[in-house]
């Protein structure tokens, strides 16, 4: 266990290093900042001094050598557009960007796995031909367009909840939460739903394909044939045979809930770390779209690490690679 992590922990500092690279010489050809901070009034010694004063004036491969040394000190540089860290701007709006990806998941998973099994055990029914329709629509429907939609819908027309921001929020630790308060949770239910509608979708035809897979094992049809109820058929044989796969999704799809909510947060305000990324590129500030990069990478592998070692917990059978070293 220990060769492994280490494994995987050199694994993850190449990959920091390697996007790093990438990220900081992509960044330095799209533009100049300068363009977008100054005014167009700015005399020409006013802008000599301010890329001077950004360290813009030296070659990128400095400026990397620069930015790399201080963030092997925590120090990732201060936002160009805010002049405060960097760093301590993403972890201010992580928590809005976490809560609304685990709500997202925890809504995919309460409606996606029923509607799947429900399917998966009768696949020709009409019910679940039906449900089968409903998750074609969820792939196909447009995030952006979805979102408008159910603001249209819901926020407009019947006035049943908030279109945009966070809502009032309860601090617990130092963080603040949403779904604590009424008035939060009412701001949350619309962006979480829209972030999560593709992951209904695609739980549900994951959990559709691990039962009827599962239902043509011969230790279930043993199991049926031996009188076991179809209840405990269903829920210790089939699903308990459909974990790996659905840990895999649940795992990436919760790296891809944090990392891709940049439209969500930007259709209903909501102040998470997507809206800020955003911002970011709109103005090429490059710290904070450097330090935003940086640890959604840094997230995704934790969550592929964790997702690793719940192979172990859902099925003992499962060896990780330098377990026995």
């Amino acid at each position: 266990m220990t060769a492994y992590l280490l494994r995987r922990g050199g694994q993850a500092l190449v990959t920091l290093f390697v996007m790093s690279v990438l990220v900081f010489v992509g960044v330095y050809l799209v533009g100049n900042p300068v363009d977008v901070m100054i005014s167009a009034t700015a005399t020409p010694a006013e802008r000599a001094e301010l890329i001077r004063r950004m360290g813009l004036d030296q070659p990128v491969w400095v400026q990397y050598r620069h930015f790399l040394t201080a963030a092997l000190s925590g120090d990732l540089g201060n936002s160009f557009l805010y002049n405060r860290p960097a760093l301590g701007l993403i972890f201010e709006r992580m928590p809005a960007t976490l809560e609304l990806a685990f709500t997202a998941l925890f809504i995919a998973l309460v409606i996606g796995i029923p509607l799947g099994v429900a399917a998966g055990l009768r696949p020709n029914a009409p019910t679940s031909r039906g449900i089968m329709a409903f998750s074609i629509l969820g792939f196909s429907l447009p995030t952006f367009w979805v979102g408008l939609m159910m603001i249209l819908l819901f926020a407009v027309y019947l006035g049943w909840v908030p279109a945009s921001g966070r809502g009032e929020t309860v601090e617990v630790l130092g963080v603040d939460f949403s779904f604590l308060t009424l008035d939060g949770l009412s701001h949350l239910i619309l962006p979480a739903t829209n972030l999560a509608l593709f992951k209904i979708s695609l739980v549900i035809r994951l959990t559709r394909a691990g039962v009827s897979e599962a239902l043509q094992t011969e230790y279930v049809l043993f199991a049926r044939a031996k009188g076991v109820s179809e209840t405990r058929v269903v829920f210790v044989h089939v699903l308990k045979n459909t974990l790996i796969p659905l840990i895999t999704v649940i795992g990436l799809e919760l790296g891809s809930l944090i990392a891709f909510a940049v439209v969500t947060e930007t259709i209903f305000s909501w102040p998470g770390m997507g809206k800020l990324i955003i911002d970011a590129i709109a103005r090429l500030d490059r710290p904070v779209i450097l330090a935003y990069l940086l640890i959604t990478v840094l997230m995704f592998t934790l969550i592929n690490l964790i997702v690793d070692l719940a192979y172990t917990v859902a099925d003992p059978r499962v060896e990780l690679e330098g377990r026995r070293s």
